[in-house]
């Protein structure tokens, strides 16, 4: 008797979902409405935790990431596995820590009831992995190894007779052959069987810009399958317009588990909507692994959730559906019917072109077509276009976009995932900026840029040349990050707050160690408040005791020149003080924005008359950061 295949759903609305598309704003008094309604909604998992998580919820919602993991192990009561997702040897920052510190995070996140932790690397090495993969089986968690996918770059377009954007960038030269392509079928299943070897449990495609297209997705899902013994998972994203088509490619190539988020905290950059994958499904005579009904009272508390974060919603909201009780449109439910009989048919093209048309019906984003185009991350893409917006220098997009593929190779061809999307897009932009100054390329290398070919961030995918190394870094010979070099923060103790150490306790500890920056005053702000608290009950007094903040006085107004902020971040340092003279060119300050570190010149020869902010205070575009003498 043949047995209906079943699907298993990892639900992502919790923490991927939120994060593509609201920044990952959704605050713990939200997650506590939604929390009894997941209860019995029978997802297989439960993505909540990790990813931008911790640093997101200290740095803007002044929260604790380890209460945001308790609260909803204990609503869950073990319904569901809770899953995180981890950079490997980097945890949830952008360094590399020591094995002291990997394990000291994953036994405190499983002691406060995470069970699966994702765990990737940007370069795939396999190095950055194997350690995290060790601890978690040892404390009793379920590795779950994820590959990144990523594409071989287009090739180099050298002719200048060529005037278009996309002529340019992806124009072929016949001067000399193709490079050799690295990212075939057999490199991520390759990767996938060492993970396993490893000890990874699940097994996951990870397709962080959505650039699996839907014949891929079938053949990769399809030889993974036959090559590894253990579940395996498919994670994309809707941006470039593959999401959905390749989801149903995934699912009619065997995987096992696959990521969704529900309705409307799905599409556009996020993950399908578990709505849409439920009634192809049903029409492939696939049962998916959860509870519609519950998955239902869900979605009508999200509403409510992705009103109140308006401030942070980009994309058009989506028609109201519930697939139990709605009746489809004739006209719409043929299309779904004619996907399935064109993926069946590997016609990539009619299934892309009716699964974008049952997403137009119901209001979801349309295909970002650079995105597409451009193979790159859609976060990338907006990080080049802000930093550009800085610099004033936004006619130089077109460049800097068909320079990724130089950087990327020269760099040894990483894929492009956080952090290296970053990294490779913000070089690229200097490589334009060089270009259009008559600087030789590679003229200002950021110090990330130094670190990836130096060998700090680990192996890349192809080995970077000795002299492109040696003109970067001054050394032809790749260096390790070496993790034994590694110096614990200070706990300071805070003689205003009562002679307390910053950190009160383990789990505060390592927050520190993984954030310090943002996790400094996260925990300041709560000695703070219980120093109040203590100082108020001892005076028994009805009036609190003085906010932490300094009160706000009276300046006299700004007259002189002013250096003001290219965009909103965090102050990191600041290297001036009021009085001091400083150059053209002079670094004044650096400051962190969009998980960057950015320096800020002098514009002309000057005095400083005023500064304005201080090391760890957070800014918004424009904000006046430094006041000059006239």
């Amino acid at each position: 008797m043949n047995q209906t295949k079943k699907l298993k759903i990892r639900d992502l609305t919790l923490r991927d979902g939120q994060q593509s598309l609201f920044a990952t704003r959704m605050p713990q008094q939200t997650i506590d409405r939604l929390l009894p309604l997941y209860e019995n909604a029978g997802f297989y998992i439960m993505e909540c935790w990790g990813g931008a998580v911790p640093d997101s919820v200290m740095r803007y919602l002044d929260e604790s990431p380890w209460n945001r993991l308790r609260k909803v192990s204990e609503a869950m009561k073990g319904r569901s596995l809770l899953s995180a997702l981890s950079r490997g040897r980097n945890l949830f920052g952008y360094v590399p820590y020591p094995d002291s510190v990997l394990e000291g995070f994953y036994k405190e996140a499983i002691k406060n009831g995470l069970n699966v932790m994702r765990i990737f690397d940007a370069l795939n090495d396999i190095d950055n992995v194997r350690e995290s993969i060790r601890l978690i089986n040892k404390l009793g968690g379920i590795a779950d190894g994820a590959v990144c996918y990523t594409v071989d770059p287009k090739e180099e377009a050298p002719a200048p007779e060529k005037k278009g954007f996309f002529a340019r960038l992806f124009g072929k030269s016949s001067a000399a052959p193709a490079p050799e392509k690295i990212f075939t079928d057999e490199y991520f299943v390759e990767k996938a069987k060492e993970m396993e070897a490893l000890g990874a449990k699940i097994i996951t495609l990870k397709d962080m810009a959505g650039l699996v297209n839907p014949m891929r997705a079938a053949s990769i899902i399809s030889k993974l399958k036959s090559s590894v013994s253990v579940p395996v998972d498919f994670h994309t994203h809707c941006t470039p317009g593959y999401g959905l088509a390749s989801a149903v490619m995934a699912i009619l190539n065997g995987v096992d588990i696959l990521d969704t988020n529900i309705w409307w905290f799905g599409g556009g950059s996020a993950a399908p909507a578990i709505e849409l994958i439920y009634i192809f499904c049903q029409r492939m005579g696939v049962e998916i692994e959860c509870n519609m009904e519950a998955v239902g009272a869900i979605r009508n508390e999200l509403l409510s959730a992705r009103q109140e974060l308006k401030d942070f919603d980009l994309a058009p909201m989506p028609v109201a559906f519930d697939p139990l009780n709605d009746t489809l449109p004739a006209e719409v439910s043929a299309r779904f019917d004619r996907a399935i009989e064109c993926a069946k048919a590997g016609d990539e093209d009619g299934l892309l072109a009716e699964c974008h048309a049952i997403e137009a019906h119901f209001g979801f984003p349309k295909p970002n077509e650079l995105v597409k185009n451009a193979e790159v991350p859609g976060g990338m893409y907006s990080n080049m276009v802000a930093q550009l917006k800085a610099l004033k220098a936004e006619d130089l997009l077109n460049d800097a976009m068909a320079l990724i593929p130089k950087v990327r190779r020269d760099a040894g061809l990483v894929p492009l995932v956080t952090p290296t999307s970053q990294i490779v897009g913000s070089q690229a932009v200097s490589l334009a900026l060089d270009r259009k100054k008559g600087n030789p390329d590679y003229s200002n290398a950021s110090n990330q840029f130094i670190s990836l070919v130096k060998g700090e961030y680990g192996h890349t995918p192809v080995p970077v040349d000795p002299a492109f190394r040696e003109k970067i870094t001054g050394d032809a010979a790749e260096h390790a990050y070496d993790v034994t070099s590694y110096k614990k923060p200070e706990n300071p103790v805070l003689e205003d707050l009562g002679g307390v150490k910053l950190a009160s306790n383990d789990e505060e500890y390592l927050l520190l160690e993984l954030l310090p920056s943002v996790a400094n005053g996260f925990l300041r702000r709560r000695r703070t408040e219980e120093f109040e608290a203590a100082q108020a009950e001892k005076a028994a007094a009805a009036k609190a005791a003085a906010p932490a903040e300094a009160e706000v006085k009276d300046v006299a107004p700004v007259t002189g020149p002013t250096l003001n902020a290219p965009m909103g971040g965090r102050i990191i340092t600041v290297n001036v003080k009021a009085g001091d003279a400083v150059k053209k060119g002079e670094v004044l300050l650096v400051y962190e924005a969009m998980k960057m570190e950015n320096d800020v010149a002098a514009e002309r020869d000057s005095v400083v008359k005023r500064v304005f902010v201080k090391p760890d205070q957070v800014v918004g575009t424009d904000a006046v950061l430094i006041e000059f003498e006239d």
